[in-house]
């Protein structure tokens, strides 16, 4: 007959009181649970544990024998959960986030102070890369967490998904006769200033002329940062397609302007990845609850423009009625 923790726990309980109804009132039980513990418990040893009385119970010798032991096994898990516990509130010893430019700006500085804050002895490094980067650091190990614009192909990854945003057509400030809106149909009619492939923007902008049966007009191809390729667009060398995060300080300046993209409306999908072939980092789900709850506060408080939170469940409703594409923003 198994016995486990519980059982010796309400023995030392019964013993210590000398009375199962006093012993059930501490416990938050009821005798006759208690009753069937202990039986349980005598059953397990072959040996009667208490005299009965009707003032109570006292411990036979054979219950003197298994308290001393019960007491020794009570104190060693006792220390096993102050362990755990401290091992759990130091958290990680590293850990390793990547993000793709924009997410990174959005989010890093948050994530940051809030790891800081909750474990101040994790080495935290932040890496940013592109999207087909982060992926095969995620496989090798080299990243432990990745918050990125999902790829179309995510069957090696752990995913929890976190917001959705709109891709927007990023124009000189002296395109004043185009609206709030832009038909994608009409994206070969621009000037682009798009990276070279296999960069995810500039596939996203492809499949987008693909499909109106149009051919892009690359103007300039930047394979820069982002900054550089909206100093490209500032300077009228052309346009590109961005999410507004990544232009909201330039557009305010009126440096900048954008359109949203429509027929269809063109939106990507940000999630917390991770590889399902990785042992996990110790405390992998306390960090991933801290990003999470991070990242909803920035968008809740307005500071991720045009993003909307996500939940699984909408997901796939969403996606019947939007043109989802998961391109990667340049490095």
């Amino acid at each position: 007959m198994t016995i486990n923790s519980d059982d010796l726990e309400y023995f030392i309980r019964v013993a210590s009181t000398g009375s199962f109804s006093r012993a059930a009132l501490e416990l938050g039980t009821d005798p006759s649970t208690l009753s069937r513990h202990m039986a349980r418990l005598e059953g397990a040893y072959h040996a009667r544990l208490f005299h009965r009385s009707g003032r109570g119970v006292v411990l036979t010798e054979a219950g003197m024998v298994l308290l001393e032991q019960a007491r020794q096994v009570a104190a060693s898990l006792q220390q096993a959960r102050h362990a755990l516990h401290g091992f759990a509130s130091k958290g990680p010893r590293q850990v390793v986030i990547a993000a793709q430019p924009t997410i990174a700006r959005m989010s890093f500085g948050r994530v940051g102070r809030a790891l800081k804050a909750q474990f101040p002895e994790t080495r935290v490094r932040f890496v940013e890369g592109l999207g087909t980067h982060i992926l095969e650091w995620l496989a090798s190990g080299e990243i432990d967490i990745a918050i990125l614009y999902m790829p179309a192909h995510a069957g090696g990854l752990k995913v929890d998904m976190l917001l959705r945003e709109p891709v927007r057509l990023v124009m000189p400030a002296h395109y004043a006769n185009e609206g709030d809106t832009f038909d994608t149909a009409r994206l070969g009619e621009l000037p682009l200033i798009l990276p070279s492939t296999p960069h995810g923007l500039r596939l996203l902008a492809e499949s987008l002329a693909s499909r109106a049966g149009a051919v892009l007009n690359i103007a300039l191809e930047c394979d820069g940062s982002t900054s550089v390729t909206k100093r490209l667009v500032e300077e009228r060398c052309g346009c590109t397609i961005l999410p507004l995060a990544a232009v909201a300080a330039e557009v305010a300046q009126g440096r900048l302007r954008t359109a949203r993209l429509v027929n269809p409306e063109v939106v990507r999908d940000v999630a917390i990845a991770t590889a399902k072939n990785r042992p996990p980092v110790a405390q992998l789900w306390n960090v991933i609850q801290t990003i999470r709850g991070e990242v909803v506060d920035c968008v809740t408080a307005g500071d991720w423009p045009d993003a909307e939170l996500i939940h699984s469940a909408e997901l796939a409703e969403a996606s019947r009625s939007t043109s989802t594409f998961q391109p990667d923003d340049p490095p």
